[in-house]
């Protein structure tokens, strides 16, 4: 089984946050990627967004475009308005071969309001479920026929946060919709990542490997405390640099043959964790994990 290694350029800037790594440039973030070893990246907020521009910044760094966020509203919106919404990015996407479009739920989200703690996220009511998990279905089939797997990205702060909901979100959406595990959000969401791995491995597309400093995460107060304030105090960090285990987590993977692209993503202060030195960290760290469990690293 073969495993790719990508970063995501959040480490290096942080679109929600413009403070953390606003001033670091693309150049930067693209030749720190490559040089710590991994061979994809996610888009963010500082790539150009046309195709050959898009190309050509990728191809000067040896990389390849992996996948990257979009903020679906189907929380609140018909599935004909969504695909108007969503063609433009999957258009660019399928033009580079991407294999993923990341979605994420955005409709009424605090995951970006920093003065809206973490108790305010959207609650979906369960008989909603349905209804939503049809519509998000359609969209994965439509993208799937444009060439681009859609991934589900739970989220915190989002109206699929926990693992309830996401069990709700799989349970009422057809196998065309993939799941997007992201480690780090599961677990501050008090999930159980190794349980989600077994009951979803068929339908996991991507991964999103970051780590939690308990410390921190042990201090949180969600009737006050925002996501970005967790982000800021530094929840978040890469593989090998938190609680999480991944050599666990890699051979759950595999246990479910997962074959793919693994994103190292950790929202950090880049003037308290240095991402180049961070990536590092994470590469050598699921690399270990991955040779352990009997994966090949396609470099």
């Amino acid at each position: 089984m073969e495993l790719k290694f990508g970063m995501s350029p959040i480490s290096w800037s942080n679109d929600d946050l413009p403070q953390l790594g606003g001033e670091t440039s693309l150049e930067t973030c693209l030749r720190e990627t490559r040089r710590a070893g991994y061979t994809g990246t996610e888009l963010g907020g500082k790539f150009p967004r046309d195709k050959v521009a898009l190309e050509k910044v990728l191809s000067e760094h040896d990389l390849k475009l992996v996948s990257g966020w979009y903020s679906g509203l189907l929380l609140n919106n018909n599935l004909e308005n969504e695909l108007e919404r969503v063609k433009p990015q999957l258009e660019l996407y399928a033009a580079l071969e991407a294999p993923v479009l990341v979605y994420g739920e955005t409709y009424e989200t605090v995951q970006n309001r920093q003065n809206e703690p973490l108790v305010n996220k959207p609650v979906l009511p369960d008989s909603e479920f349905a209804a939503y998990g049809e519509r998000l279905t359609g969209l994965a089939e439509y993208c799937a026929s444009q060439g681009v797997a859609l991934a589900f990205h739970h989220h915190m702060g989002s109206g699929v946060e926990t693992e309830r909901e996401l069990d709700l979100t799989m349970a009422h959406t057809g196998d065309a919709l993939g799941l997007l595990i992201d480690t780090g959000h599961l677990l501050f969401a008090g999930g159980d990542i190794l349980a989600v791995i077994e009951r979803y491995g068929h339908r996991i597309n991507h991964v999103h490997a970051k780590d939690i400093r308990s410390q921190v995460l042990k201090a949180v107060d969600r009737d006050k405390d925002s996501f970005l304030d967790c982000v800021l105090r530094g929840v978040f960090t890469v593989p090998g640099d938190g609680v999480i285990d991944y050599h666990a987590v890699l051979r759950a993977l595999a246990d479910k043959k997962y074959q793919g692209w693994i994103i190292v993503e950790a929202e950090q202060d880049p003037a308290k964790a240095d991402p180049y030195e961070y990536a590092c960290i994470g590469y050598r760290a699921l690399k270990q994990a991955a040779l352990a469990n009997d994966y090949a690293i396609v470099n």
